[in-house]
């Protein structure tokens, strides 16, 4: 019997240790100094607007300036590119609120020109108050505009889904392309990942489409774009109409394969990774459009006849949405 050989295990590059109490502000500097000329034009913003000024301070981390508020909440408003509210998390929230009869979660705002308070995390706990007939809430308002397109990654009162994330990022870089309209890959921190902003838009065009099946492909087939975000956007487009004329082509495959009697929750994530030209290769990263081209050739052709049920067990990966 040949001896076996051992794997290779990946050694992981171990992030530099911090030193404990090394960085940010001491609890008194938080408190102590002048505020910055556009934090006090910013308090007074604030108080012309019917809101109330608690305290400006400087953030424990990077020492930023900021306002701790109470808001009239019919001023405040979702960012126009977040997801959908999750009605039953609202009513959730609300009842936990209401049984509390305390709001302890201040939601973060940034003001804008017209003296509207956009919330890129607080979405669900603002409309749990409204519904409460609430006058006001409690905010932490920023100065800095930018800071409202990377906080979403902070928003955590409700885990997105592939669907909610995906159509928050296209509405986010539509937002951007108008007032900042530099390379896609400058704004990595904002997008997270730019699967997210092909999938984005083949939700808007398809409801029911299934991204999450086509999500791991899609991380190692596409990147950010050097091009200016609204030419970037043109491209993204173009790339959503090959991923659905793909999805066309599985579903027929899908329904082949429910025609023979198969029944599974992964049949789609089963033909998905049986077209997956890259599915055993770990090194090799072909172009977005080369990869769909041969999945949609793949799927077209694809032989339901010879898929046998073990196959379809052993298959694993998301549900579709």
């Amino acid at each position: 019997m040949a001896p076996k050989t051992q794997k290779k295990t990946r050694s992981r590059k171990k992030k530099p240790q911090v030193e404990p109490l090394s960085r940010g502000q001491k609890p008194l500097q938080a408190a102590k100094g002048t505020p910055t000329a556009r934090i006090e034009a910013l308090g007074k913003a604030i108080e012309a607007d019917g809101g109330a000024v608690l305290a400006s301070y400087k953030d424990p981390l990077g020492g930023h300036w900021q306002i701790l508020a109470v808001l009239p909440i019919d001023r405040v408003e979702p960012t126009p590119y977040q997801r959908d509210l999750s009605p039953a998390h609202v009513q959730r929230l609300g009842e936990r609120i209401d049984q509390l009869d305390r709001f302890l979660d201040p939601i973060t705002a940034y003001r804008t020109s017209q003296g509207v308070y956009w919330t890129p995390n607080g979405h669900h706990r603002a409309a749990a108050m409204k519904a409460l007939g609430a006058r006001s809430i409690t905010a932490l308002v920023l100065p800095d505009e930018e800071i409202a397109y990377k906080i979403l990654a902070l928003n955590t009162e409700k885990a997105h889904n592939v669907r909610e994330k995906s159509l928050e990022v296209i509405r986010m870089a539509r937002a951007l392309a108008e007032l900042d309209p530099r390379p896609e890959k400058e704004f990595h921190v904002e997008f997270e990942d730019p699967a997210f902003l092909t999938l984005g838009l083949c939700y808007e065009k398809r409801g029911r489409f299934s991204g999450g099946a086509y999500q791991a492909v899609l991380r190692r087939i596409d990147a950010f774009l050097a091009s200016a975000l609204p030419k970037a956007l043109a491209i993204r487009e173009e790339r959503s109409e090959r991923l659905l004329e793909l999805d066309d082509a599985v579903q027929e495959a899908v329904k082949q394969l429910k025609e023979r009697g198969f029944e599974s929750p992964y049949l789609k994530a089963f033909v998905v990774a049986r077209v997956n030209p890259i599915r055993f290769q770990r090194k090799a990263k072909p172009g977005y459009d080369e990869a769909l081209e041969t999945m949609l050739a793949s799927a077209r052709k694809l032989d339901v006849a010879k898929v046998k049920s073990d196959q379809v067990a052993r298959a694993s990966g998301p549900t579709e949405e």
